[in-house]
């Protein structure tokens, strides 16, 4: 018991820990599209077209990049082995309908994973924009609104995000590295790091299947071959509080949240990212943790801020904690039959 606290009280090393300012000066993390790439993305876009294939059903050998492919494999590693982030930019997203850029989304991303669904309704490729909700609403999740969303991890392995349109202003995103947080909480708060390895209790939001819990049981913290795996979302763990048989946070809990957070939120950690129109962010939920600034569109008709999202399950995976934990509801979603969200 005593080698395994002790191994849990060990600071990480590796690529996938690094402070925001680091990135900004090394320039690392962004990869820009020359013209003979974008012409590569137009001819498997037309391939796709010309075959009639069906969205859901592209594969990367239905839209093969010959160039890029060699870029892709080393975001996959990127992703999985170094920072845990590739910010692509350059994607014409002005000349391509939303059709289209579905498409080149799909393409680019089915060269480094498997999609999977993101909701209990089965949409396999989402759309983050305003739709007038607000997260206090319990069935509501934050692409829905704009809303500022503090540091957190999704429910897959990688997110995908591509901005067709920004807003009027705001819509800000940054990324932090999780197992940095972690070495922070355990050098400053060195009775609290056991506690991101305990049980915590993480809101489904109404996406839960007939029968099951509605919320998911599982540590913010997990130890594997491949490092440090993070999942945190203080607003999902604060609103399971709702449920009457979730235990009551621990005030050191609140502590450790409190902690993460203004870790997360400090200009020592984060990383800014200007996400603009032609923007395509691909992120490890089990290295990184991403927030986004609230935000204003124009008024009507403009239809205001649009970002494609994408989860995608990377081939070999990694252990610890497995999306399937965080929302349970992706087998679910299987048997209502996936779908593209509008």
């Amino acid at each position: 018991m005593r080698s395994e606290i002790n191994m849990l009280r060990r600071p990480h090393t590796g690529p996938a820990v690094w402070k925001g300012p680091e990135q900004v000066d090394s320039g690392e993390g962004v990869l820009r599209l020359s013209p003979a790439q974008i012409d590569e993305l137009d001819a498997a876009l037309h391939r796709v077209h010309e075959r009639s294939i069906p969205l859901l059903k592209v594969t990367s050998g239905d839209f093969p990049l010959p160039t890029p492919t060699g870029e892709l494999r080393h975001v996959a590693d990127v992703l999985e082995n170094g920072r845990g982030f590739v910010l692509v930019k350059g994607i014409p997203v002005e000349r391509y309908n939303l059709a289209a850029a579905s498409t080149v989304f799909w393409g680019a991303g089915r060269h480094l994973g498997t999609p999977v669904s993101q909701n209990a309704s089965g949409h396999m490729l989402g759309h983050a924009r305003d739709t007038g909700r607000s997260l206090t609403d319990p069935a509501t999740r934050g692409y829905q609104t704009r809303e500022s969303l503090p540091f957190h991890s999704d429910g897959s392995d990688v997110l995908g995000l591509l901005c067709l349109r920004a807003a009027r202003s705001g819509g800000r995103s940054a990324l932090v590295s999780s197992a940095a947080v972690h070495n922070a909480v355990l050098e400053r708060r060195p009775d609290l790091v056991e506690r991101l390895y305990r049980t915590h209790f993480f809101d489904r939001r109404e996406e839960h299947a007939p029968g099951d819990l509605p919320y998911a049981a599982l540590p913010l913290a997990s130890r594997s071959r491949r490092g440090l795996s993070m999942r945190y979302n203080r607003c999902y763990l604060e609103s399971a509080q709702r449920f009457p048989d979730v235990p009551r946070l621990d005030p050191a809990d609140v502590e450790l949240f409190d902690l993460v957070d203004a870790l997360a939120e400090s200009p020592e950690f984060r990383l800014d990212v200007d996400f603009e129109a032609g923007d395509l962010l691909f992120v490890n939920n089990h290295t990184v943790l991403h927030s986004r600034t609230g935000f204003e569109d124009f008024a009507e008709p403009d239809p205001g801020r649009h970002v494609l999202r994408l989860w995608l399950t990377l081939g070999h995976g990694r252990g610890g904690i497995s999306p399937r934990d965080v929302i349970a509801t992706q087998n679910s979603a299987r048997l209502r039959g996936f779908r593209h969200c509008r």
